[in-house]
């Protein structure tokens, strides 16, 4: 029976799609509001291992306005993707924004991923940097006696991890911690940016560091480490913001950084007199290319001081250095045992410089008082090759410890402009023994020129390491965060 002319079914469809459609209208509302609530973004990285799951500092609440802390954020971030580390591993994104952090530390089979424009600022309230013992090869601190700051990104006895960006940004806030360093107020040694410990298959790549407490990078223990594309920005006067430090690691790969600091861009070390003798590790294969240096006060690559546990098989090559103090240093010293050997060096480039060349034996900074003064470093096999400096005003300073001269040195094909007020005596070198072939001006009598016939002595070797087989990944991922 029709009612007003409408059949009944018609009327109970019609109004069942009008409810659909505002149901449809309110949903779309809703779901258009989580949308302009969450932003979807592509992210992609070249690294040793790619990973199966992947979350947003916001999701565990991380607020990048630079005023809120993000520790426990981040710490809360880490810890829930480690369920992950067996099940292809998984990465922390940190979108666009200033996420200001105390130390954290992370976990095995994981990246942490800063996008362009994102910035870890390194908190300024000292509780939030836990207090670490002194590293066993020191037996101190460097700053102080006691234990050491825990650093901005830690990370112990890991394996495979990735901490790399868009040329993301990590700040270190430094003048707080240099304050405090230079009033002599600190009783711990400052925190690093970036440190691991005891552990294997480490990439650091990709990321800009500014003004790190100290040391910007700090590999130590561990091993099959690679570093590329970091920039380090520092005051050049700013106190021992050395670059990237390898210390008693094997087969590292250090390439494309950029570096200005207040002191070496790379220093390689092992350990500190007794302390790094007993521990017994060193450092070896390691490989250093296309690095750009800035210096004034030290070196571009320093070998030492703290070599106690030996370095061994370092190969350098394509360096450029401006307005830095030397190219290539070796600092050491009576107590200090260990070895510097098998160093290789070619083709660098240096503008406006003290020294191109400055090993020194009369090192004397010493953890303290119990070191043994008859503990003589081996420094020998000391290679360098197809080298051209200009405006310099020593060509080298050349200090072996008598009766523990440093041997087996070799320089071929260097040409070294001095500058307009360079020292009247470009060499001065004192138990040390070797040869140079080609090198301008020329050298002391200690290492007595062979002849062009011998431009091709200091062979850099053939063989690459097995650093240098790392193959990469493209890694590619979506996201979304708030």
């Amino acid at each position: 029976m029709e009612l007003l002319g409408m059949n009944p079914m018609r009327t109970i469809m019609t109004r069942i799609v009008t409810v659909l459609v505002l149901v449809g209208f309110i949903l779309g509302v809703r779901g258009g509001e989580a949308r302009k609530g969450k932003v979807a973004e592509s992210f992609a990285y070249t690294g040793i291992s790619c990973r199966r799951h992947t979350a947003s500092i916001t999701d565990f609440g991380g607020v990048g306005d630079g005023k809120t802390s993000n520790t426990k954020a981040f710490q809360d971030a880490v810890n829930h993707l480690s369920k992950y580390a067996s099940d292809g591993g998984a990465q922390l994104y940190v979108p666009a924004g200033k996420w200001l952090t105390g130390s954290f530390s992370l976990t095995s089979h994981f990246t942490l991923y800063l996008q362009k424009h994102a910035f870890l600022l390194a908190s300024q309230d000292m509780k939030e940097w836990p207090v670490l013992k002194p590293l066993p090869s020191y037996g101190r601190g460097r700053d102080a006696a006691g234990g050491r700051f825990t650093s901005l990104i830690y990370g112990t006895n890991l394996t495979d991890v990735i901490v790399t960006g868009a040329n993301g940004t990590i700040d270190g806030q430094g003048s707080f911690w240099w304050q405090k360093f230079h009033k002599g107020k600190l009783k711990y040694t400052r925190p690093y940016l970036i440190e691991f410990m005891y552990s294997d298959t480490i990439q650091i790549s990709n990321l800009t560091l500014l003004n790190s407490p100290s040391w910007n990078v700090h590999p130590v223990y561990s091993s099959n480490i690679l570093i590329q594309g970091i920039t380090i920005l520092a005051p050049v006067k700013s106190p021992n913001t050395d670059g990237i430090n390898p210390d008693s690691c094997t087969n590292v790969r250090i390439e494309d950084s950029y570096i200005v600091s207040g002191d070496d861009c790379i220093a390689v070390k092992s350990g500190w007199d007794e302390y790094g003798i007993s521990f017994g590790m060193p450092t070896k294969q390691l490989v250093i290319r296309r690095l750009t240096c800035i210096s004034p006060y030290s070196a571009a690559i320093a070998l030492g001081s703290e070599m106690s546990g030996g370095i061994q098989d370092v190969r350098a090559e394509d360096i450029t250095a401006v307005h830095t103090e030397s190219g290539v240093r070796i600092k050491t010293a009576r107590g200090r045992g260990g070895f510097v050997k098998d160093i290789f060096v070619r083709r660098m480039s240096l503008h406006t410089m003290k020294w191109v060349f400055w090993m020194t034996g009369n090192y004397k900074q010493h953890a303290d008082n119990h070191y043994d003064p008859n503990a003589l470093p081996v420094i020998q096999g000391i290679n360098y090759r197809d080298i051209v400096a200009n405006n310099v005003s020593m060509a080298a300073r050349l200090e072996g410890i008598e009766g523990d001269p440093f041997t087996q040195i070799c320089i071929a094909n260097v040409t070294i402009g001095m500058a307009a007020k360079a020292k009247k005596v470009p060499w001065t070198c004192t138990d040390v023994e070797g040869i140079t072939s080609g090198v301008s001006p020329r050298p002391c009598d200690l290492l007595p020129d062979q002849g062009q016939k011998k431009i091709t002595a200091c062979d850099f070797p053939a063989e690459p390491l097995s650093i240098d087989r790392v193959m990469f990944k493209t890694c590619t991922y979506m996201v979304n965060h708030m």
